[in-house]
């Protein structure tokens, strides 16, 4: 791979390995390493740029990279997430529901399993399709499918008999 080649895919799948790895873990400085290391690997190998197959490989490195990071690890990852509203009634009954329905919100997704989590977020936060997430992940489109519809509906769940 040269090192125009290179440059072409980490400045194209940076971001996008870096975002996944965020997903699953819910702490930055960690995805920002795993995001590192994984390029830093594809380099070292110097392995052939074929157009299409490195992203999978991106994510393959990057997931076994964290999965080895956290093998060993006790403690539960985690995971915050930052939501922003714009409204115009900002009142004081307002902000408290607002924050209080955040703070579910916040819950719920941290329940979520980590692969119901990953695949909700990124379709959520990427806008990522299906079978965009499916290649990423390296997954059937019906098995997104699956993960995202025992999501919604845990979130829908969980946010509906919370609520109020």
């Amino acid at each position: 791979m040269s090192r125009e080649e290179f440059k072409l895919i980490f400045d194209k799948y940076f971001d996008a390995v870096r975002n996944y790895i965020y997903y699953r873990s819910g702490d930055a400085e960690l995805a920002t390493d795993i995001a590192q290391d994984t390029f830093l690997r594809v380099w070292e190998k110097q392995l052939e740029y074929i157009p299409g197959k490195i992203v999978g490989l991106l994510y393959k490195i990057a997931s076994d990279l964290f999965i080895s990071r956290y093998r060993h690890d006790s403690l539960q990852i985690k995971f915050r997430n930052s939501i922003t509203i714009d409204y115009d009634e900002n009142t004081p009954e307002n902000d408290m529901a607002y924050r209080e329905l955040q703070q579910k919100y916040e819950t719920a997704l941290a329940n979520l399993s980590e692969k119901q989590r990953t695949v909700f977020l990124m379709s959520r936060n990427e806008g990522l399709k299906y079978h965009e997430i499916a290649e990423r992940l390296d997954l059937s489109v019906k098995a997104v499918e699956k993960r995202m519809k025992i999501a919604l509906d845990y979130l829908k769940e969980n946010l509906l008999t919370h609520a109020g």
